[in-house]
């Protein structure tokens, strides 16, 4: 049996036919602060959203922008400091924010010991 998605027990099709009100009381405190202050640049961001064409990915630096009930399946290209990150935004992803899907620092790989590691292990002899 395939599970259905909900969203604090709302379907995806309610969550869509909701206002935005609506919507904001589903959504965990700190979300819902966020979006009922609603920054002039979250407000043309909305906007802009609302206007995007289908297919074409939406280019971003909003990280701090919650995913709306509108946003699903559409495409988002969030910029990390360094590189623009692709995804696309699926129900499991509402009420969460566009910068946690594009990761800005990464993961440290330390190898062993070598030339220019440090100067104890200068002395150590290579194989």
């Amino acid at each position: 049996m395939v599970k259905k998605f909900g969203y604090r027990g709302k379907s995806i099709e309610d969550l869509k036919k909701m206002t935005f009100e609506e919507f904001i009381a589903l959504v965990p405190a700190h979300q819902r602060r966020t979006m009922k202050r609603m920054s002039t640049n979250i407000k043309k961001f909305v906007e802009r959203i609302r206007k995007a064409k289908a297919g074409k990915p939406v280019k971003t630096h909003v990280r701090n922008m919650v995913v709306l009930p509108e946003m699903v399946g559409m495409q988002f290209q969030v910029y990390n400091g360094k590189e623009w990150v692709m995804f696309t935004a699926a129900p499991e992803m509402l009420g969460h924010r566009l910068g946690e899907y594009s990761i800005p620092i990464k993961m440290v790989k330390h190898h062993g010991p070598g030339i220019g590691a440090t100067r104890g292990s200068k002395a150590v002899e290579l194989k």
